[in-house]
């Protein structure tokens, strides 16, 4: 292969030189390219056909439905490590001794309790505000109650605002859903695991004892792990471009949050649920809506089917969907919602017209099925999914820091007017 890619401009041609990934990867470098031409930009709106930086996080292969975190495939971690060694690896870069992650764990637990004035702020949402602007809210004030910025250069520093964050983290995710609920707000367990104080700070009832339940605490930490990281996607953009301003870890948290808000994001599996609600409200007829979302004139739109990037099968969706199908034997729930749910998957699955487009139930489809078996109301899915991607955004903050990148800015084509004169605002 060519070491160069040649661009040619009004008969004059430009060399730039490639870079390959280690999976193989190649891209143009083009930074300078507008030095070079004497202006010439290039335009890719969505960015679909632009690296914005080198990273050794995440390889995602849409083609073969390949997604890895630093080297271990997904099916793998998913398998045999716990939310909090994947944590440790996404950040760190590699998995953690038994030393090494009891030391992460303990250290996470001492900062597990949140400023008594953050109460204060979520007191004045409220109850009908929508979850993902409250979370956006408390994480970005974390930063009123932490004002010094994080000296990148030291990793004693670095490591302990990333405790901090984790730590702090769930408890504002469980604050968020008790006060929706109406219920006292808890900080949980220091004697539990991480994904088990999660659970034990939203669902704890304040008139009995709180039980584990081991499918539960499995189909979450499982679906914790197959949110954290998902290379470059909308939401993580968003908190490398902010921190690139050398914004701190938790503004860049909070603007990724917001990010992820957005329906065709993280907002995806909340989309599922009222897509289901919407056919359940129809009379439940499932095979309507098939029909409907094969129909091209129709505005329908079939959620939590196929994915932007993966042109298979989801990775993350053949393994969520197991831990769906436990949950929902385990807890015994009767829920018509649910059986419009699995009556698409049913036919999506053995349908020709979806079989050969590749449109298979995606990981949004099946975590919006156990999130609402589990009992977390629709408007808390994306709430959890931040819980699940925040060691990614943490990640991925880090190392744009550590690798020192300039701060993002984007170029654009311009199409507005040329040059006016002013004019008086009597003649206009």
């Amino acid at each position: 292969m060519s070491k160069t890619a040649t661009l040619e401009i009004d008969g004059k041609k430009y060399e730039f030189p490639l870079i390959v990934g280690t999976e193989n990867e190649v891209a143009i470098d083009i930074k300078t390219l507008r030095s070079a031409t004497g202006g010439v930009t290039t335009i890719d709106p969505g960015y679909k056909n632009t690296g914005s930086c080198e990273s050794a996080i995440t390889f995602l292969d849409g083609e073969k439905g390949i997604l890895r975190y630093r080297g271990y495939s997904i099916e793998e971690l998913a398998d045999k490590a716990d939310f909090l060694e994947v944590a440790y690896l996404l950040i760190f870069g590699e998995l953690p001794t038994q030393a090494q992650l009891d030391k992460f764990h303990a250290d996470i637990k001492e900062q597990s309790v949140v400023d008594e004035d953050v109460k204060k702020i979520l007191d004045a949402f409220p109850k009908s505000a929508h979850p993902m602007g409250v979370l956006s809210s408390l994480t970005s004030a974390l930063t009123a109650f932490n004002p010094s910025s994080v000296n990148v250069e030291s990793e004693e520093d670095m490591y302990k605002a990333i405790v901090k964050i984790l730590g702090k983290f769930p408890v504002l995710v469980a604050w968020t859903l008790r006060k929706k609920q109406g219920l006292p707000l808890d900080y949980g367990d220091k004697n539990l695991g991480y994904v088990e104080n999660i659970l034990k700070m939203m669902f704890k009832q304040p008139n009995e004892e709180y039980k584990q339940n081991p499918i539960l605490v499995n189909a979450l930490d499982k679906l914790l792990i197959l949110h954290a990281d998902h290379e470059q996607n909308c939401s993580t953009s968003t908190v490398r471009i902010v921190g690139s301003a050398h914004t701190s870890l938790f503004a860049s948290l909070s603007s990724g949050i917001s990010a992820l808000w957005g329906p065709l994001h993280g907002g995806a599996n909340q989309a599922v649920l009222e897509m289901l609600n919407g056919i359940q409200e129809d009379g439940g007829d499932t095979k309507k809506y098939m029909a409907k979302a094969k129909d091209k004139n129709d505005p329908f739109r079939l959620m939590g089917f196929g994915h932007r990037v993966y042109k298979n099968f989801d990775p993350r969706a053949k393994i969520i969907k197991v831990a769906a199908d436990e949950v929902l034997s385990d807890l015994g729930i009767e829920d018509p919602i649910l059986d419009i749910a699995k009556g698409l998957e049913k036919e999506a699955l053995e349908d020709k017209y979806f079989v050969d487009r590749k449109l298979y139930p995606n990981v949004d489809f099946y975590s919006g099925i156990i999130y609402r078996g589990m009992g977390i109301p629709t408007d808390m899915f994306t709430v959890m999914f931040a819980l699940g991607r925040l060691p990614g955004w943490i990640a991925q903050w880090r190392e744009m820091r550590l690798r020192k990148e300039p701060i993002g800015r984007p170029r654009q084509v311009y199409i507005g007017e040329n040059r006016r004169d002013f004019k008086d605002i009597k003649n206009r």
